[in-house]
């Protein structure tokens, strides 16, 4: 695949995604903002990666004013190596990020799970945990969205099965909400 044909398929990809579904992720992530909750963000390998420089841009990224702006509650679960891993060998990978929850969420709280196939079993007991704990769920998917397309409450979809494309497209896409989300912030 030559650049110029790599640039072209990124481009269709992004051009697919649904734009009601990234102002929807704007708008929920607007209103945890407003109401004071916190937004937890969770994934593995490159969607981890994502989750963890989501979580930075949204922290530090939607900043206008250092010292006086009100600033995103916002955690990627994806950071704290010991932790994930005691509760990793301890009870099962698939509970990494639902044990951490249980710590952490409030009600009302926004739980972001970010999967590229939409089947990864710690992320999907994470999503049902939430979704029965009165959290607000929005998953982000690549391939046919998988489980957690159908169990998230809301979701931000890329159609394809290249999954070094949907995290391109991923990664392209948080850059915007942050963009987005840093003038909402500065207006209101």
């Amino acid at each position: 695949m030559t650049w110029q044909s790599y640039l072209t398929d990124i481009a269709d990809l992004l051009r697919a995604v649904d734009p009601a579904e990234v102002q929807g992720l704007i708008d929920a992530i607007a209103a945890a903002w407003r109401e004071g909750r916190y937004v937890y963000i969770i994934g593995n390998g490159g969607s981890g990666a994502n989750a963890s420089h989501l979580c930075e841009d949204l922290g530090k990224g939607t900043l206008h004013d250092f010292e006086r702006q009100r600033r995103l509650k916002v955690l990627s679960l994806t950071d704290n190596t010991p932790y994930i891993l005691a509760w990793g060998n301890d009870e099962g990978y698939d509970r990494i990020f639902v044990e951490q929850l249980k710590n952490l969420a409030e009600p009302d709280g926004l739980l972001i799970a970010i999967s590229g196939s939409g089947n990864s079993p710690n992320v999907l007991r994470a999503v049902e945990w939430a979704n029965a704990h009165g959290l607000r769920t929005c998953g982000i998917t690549g391939y046919d969205g998988g489980q957690l397309r159908r169990i998230a409450q809301a979701g931000l979809h890329v159609p394809s099965h290249d999954m070094g494309a949907v995290e391109a497209a991923h990664a392209v896409v948080f850059h915007h909400l942050v963009t987005a989300l840093h003038e909402i912030f500065q207006s209101e």
